[in-house]
C-alpha cells in the first residue's frame, strides 16, 4: 500500500512537478472508491450543504453536520490526505473560536488538516492554527462563503489582490492554498511565485494540482453545471435507468424471479 500523502508529500510533489489531485467527498462509499482510485487528498467541503443537503448556498452546513461527514470519510482513506472544511462563522467570530472549531476536526473526525475561506484578512488566524500545529489548507479567490458579498459566483480577476492574498497565506504557515474562479495567466503567475503547491478549481491548467466536486465530474448532480467541471462519468442517467427498470419489474411482477427468491 502506498503512503498516506501528507503536507510534506504535497510539497515534494510541487517541486517534482507532480500533479495533485483532489476530490471533495462526503461519505464512507464514495471516499473508498477514491482512495483506492488514487486520489491524493479528499477535502470534506462545506459544499456538502448544496451538494447533499439541497441548500442554495454553502452558508447554512454546521460544524456538527461537518464534523459527521468528515469522520466518515476518513473511516476509508486509507492513503488520501482528508481535509475538514470550515464551515461560515467557524473561525470568523474570534481566534479562539477557531482554534477550537479547528481542533474538533482534528480531535472528532479523524482529519489531518482544515480549510478556510480567505486571504489576508484570515492570515492571522491561519497563523494561529499552524502554531499550535493544525496544518492549514487556504482557499483564495471566488470564496462561496462570500457570495453575497461577491454579488454571486464571479470570477476574480483582481491580480494585485489575489497575488498579495496568496503571499499572506503562504506566509502564515498555510501548507496549500485552493486557487478558485481565477484567470489562468493569474493562477499560473501565483503557482509561479509561491512555494506552496496551488490546487486550482476554475483556474486552468498551470495550478499544481486540480480539485473538483465528486458529484459534478461523476454526473450525480442535476441543474447547472460550472463550467469548468468535466463530467467523467453520468451516473445520474444510468442510476435512473436502474431505478425505473425497478419499478417497472416490481409493477409487473417480474421481480424477485426463481433467482431471488428463497
Amino acid at each position: 500500500m502506498p503512503a498516506a500523502v501528507t503536507s510534506r508529500k504535497l510539497m515534494e510533489m510541487k517541486k517534482s512537478g507532480e500533479k495533485i489531485v483532489a476530490l471533495t467527498a462526503y461519505d464512507y462509499p464514495f471516499a473508498k472508491m477514491a482512495d483506492e482510485a488514487g486520489i491524493h487528498l479528499l477535502l470534506v467541503g462545506d459544499s456538502l450543504a448544496m451538494v447533499v443537503q439541497g441548500e442554495a448556498t454553502t452558508l447554512g452546513v454546521t460544524m456538527d453536520q461537518m464534523i459527521y461527514h468528515t469522520a466518515i470519510t476518513a473511516k476509508a482513506a486509507k492513503t488520501a490526505m482528508v481535509v475538514g472544511d470550515m464551515p461560515f462563522l467557524s473561525y470568523q467570530v474570534s481566534t479562539q473560536e477557531a482554534l477550537k472549531n479547528a481542533g474538533r476536526f482534528l480531535k472528532e473526525s479523524g482529519a489531518t488538516a482544515v480549510k478556510l475561506e480567505g486571504g489576508a484578512a484570515v492570515s492571522d488566524t491561519i497563523r494561529a492554527m499552524t502554531e499550535v500545529g493544525i496544518p492549514v489548507l487556504a482557499h483564495i479567490g471566488l470564496t462561496p462563503q462570500s457570495v453575497h458579498q461577491m454579488g454571486g459566483f464571479r470570477v476574480q480577476r483582481d491580480r494585485d489582490r489575489l497575488m498579495e492574498d496568496a503571499r499572506q497565506v503562504e506566509n502564515a504557515g498555510a501548507f496549500a492554498v485552493v486557487l478558485e474562479g481565477i484567470p489562468t495567466d493569474i493562477s499560473k503567475e501565483i503557482t509561479d511565485n509561491i512555494n506552496i503547491p496551488t490546487i486550482g478549481i476554475g483556474a486552468g491548467a498551470a495550478c499544481d494540482g486540480q480539485i473538483l466536486v465528486l458529484h459534478d465530474m461523476l454526473g450525480i448532480s442535476s441543474g447547472h453545471v460550472p463550467k469548468f467541471v468535466k463530467k467523467y462519468a453520468e451516473l445520474r442517467q444510468h442510476a435512473m435507468e436502474g431505478i425505473r427498470t425497478y419499478i417497472e419489474e416490481v409493477q409487473n411482477s417480474t421481480f424477485p424471479d426463481e433467482n431471488h427468491s428463497y
